[in-house]
């Protein structure tokens, strides 16, 4: 599916075709639904009702997102919007991504942005378990400058 010189990363949040974030996605869409291959929990966390992913695989739902081809440039700035190597950051890292829509369904490898689960608080925990990020859910999203994206 990737070239040699790009990478398969899975989106489920605001890096998603049409929602907040997209115009820092500059990878090339994927055709089809895609699902994660194991369940992860995923919420809304925070005031910001941001979007995370954690890192505890067999927990939570088969979350569905969007499957992007991107070059090393794209995954770099997608690297500095999740703050991979912050402190509160997400953490890059490869699992098995299904096609959902198709009969012939496939499996491949993607990069996916993940939160350790010790970074959890529970009362911050907005909405979820969820099992896709909706447009609805968007709406309540805030950028880190604090204003709402729409």
């Amino acid at each position: 599916m990737a070239s040699t010189t790009n990478s398969l990363v899975f989106v489920f949040g605001t890096l998603k075709e049409g929602f907040p974030n997209f115009s820092r996605n500059s990878g090339v869409r994927v055709p089809g639904t895609y699902a994660t291959a194991l369940a992860f929990p995923f919420h809304l966390v925070g005031e910001r009702f941001s979007p995370w992913m954690m890192d505890s695989p067999g927990l939570g739902h088969h979350v569905r997102g969007q499957l992007f081809d991107i070059d090393a440039a794209g995954l770099r700035e997608m690297d500095l919007l999740e703050r991979v190597g912050e402190p509160d950051g997400y953490v890059r890292r490869r699992i098995s991504i299904q096609r959902v829509d198709d009969l012939a369904a496939c499996e491949v490898e993607a990069f996916v942005y993940l939160k350790p689960p010790q970074l959890l608080e529970p009362s911050e925990v907005r909405l979820g378990p969820l099992q896709e990020y909706t447009e609805a859910h968007s709406t309540l999203y805030r950028s880190r400058s604090g204003a709402q994206k729409s």
